[in-house]
């Protein structure tokens, strides 16, 4: 199994998924559903999640692809560009989802500014990432293009994204250092929240530390935004270095022990001097390799994978 493969097999979800997160989330406000619109949230985050490598293996699958007959270069720099928009949008749904789990854990409730932002985000990227499904489909399938097609008249949109990134000399050192800012936010915040569970620091409540958390998300987001931009810019470095397919999948585990802390109560209910029980002990220590997982493979890019 390849990178193509991979494509193939999880390219549905974000449209799927998205279409079934939001029919979720409008059930929730009709029904004035908090748990509802919880599990929404939960849904929002986990395929803003799955959309990263949902997006990097359609350039594996680009490159297995082009030279085939009667495939359209035109139609699949189209698609690239479409999913690339759509990626934005979902992660900026993602992203306000998850300050509604936050805000929720704080408050009880989540801010009614934050539900009408993802509302309209989340029907925005229903639009854009099925936009971006049906050129996908017509790449293979010329029997669902109908008529005069307008689909292929942009630009590759991530070609010239690309472009910028390596064009203009400060982009790539500003990229790099925004990069490991977000790295040391990131860390950081883990640390300390992974060792308040471990059973240091135990005179803190996890309540203190929680409001840390939207610093570590911070960090996630500057990583994942900084990181898209080197992708994008040079994706032939990635899709064939076996280091970064470990990065991306130790990057999405930890993305999902982010949102261990952020719903579970097992940790939030911990006070000054409590001891966390032994699974959200498991996950904080699973986190803290995590992370390292991801600094190492990051590393070991120019070496294992011989990019660069």
């Amino acid at each position: 199994m390849n990178l193509a493969h991979a494509h193939l097999l999880i390219n549905h979800f974000p449209t799927i998924g998205t279409m079934i997160a939001l029919g979720l989330f409008l059930l929730g406000l009709i029904a004035k559903s908090d748990d509802l619109k919880r599990a929404s949230l939960a849904v929002f985050l986990g395929l803003a999640l799955l959309t990263i490598p949902t997006y990097m293996t359609g350039n594996a699958a680009q490159s297995a692809i082009a030279k085939s007959p009667g495939v359209s270069k035109t139609l699949i720099q189209t698609h690239e560009g479409a999913a690339l928009v759509g990626l934005a949008f979902m992660e900026l749904t993602g992203a306000f989802a998850w300050l509604g789990l936050w805000q929720f854990r704080r408050t009880s409730r989540v801010p009614g500014w934050n539900l009408s932002v993802i509302l309209v985000l989340s029907i925005l990227t229903f639009g854009l990432m099925a936009r971006a499904a049906n050129i996908g489909g017509e790449i293979r399938h010329p029997e669902i293009v109908s008529g005069a097609e307008t689909t292929t008249m942009e630009g590759p949109l991530g070609r010239q994204v690309g472009g910028f990134v390596t064009g203009v000399k400060w982009m790539w050192p500003t990229c790099e250092t925004l990069h490991f800012i977000g790295l040391s936010l990131l860390f950081g915040v883990a640390s300390l929240v992974d060792l308040r569970i471990l059973g240091m620091m135990k005179n803190l409540p996890f309540a203190a530390l929680h409001r840390l958390l939207p610093w570590g998300i911070l960090g996630f987001g500057i990583n994942t935004v900084t990181g898209m931009l080197f992708f994008v810019a040079t994706p032939e470095q990635y899709t064939n270095n076996v280091a970064f397919e470990w990065k991306v999948v130790l990057m999405l585990l930890a993305g999902l022990n982010v949102l261990y802390f952020t719903v579970f109560d097992e940790a939030w209910v911990l006070k000054a001097g409590d001891d966390a029980p032994l699974t959200a002990k498991l996950v904080a220590a699973s986190a803290m390799i995590l992370v390292v997982g991801v600094m190492y493979c990051g590393r070991m890019l120019p070496f294992i994978g011989n990019a660069f």
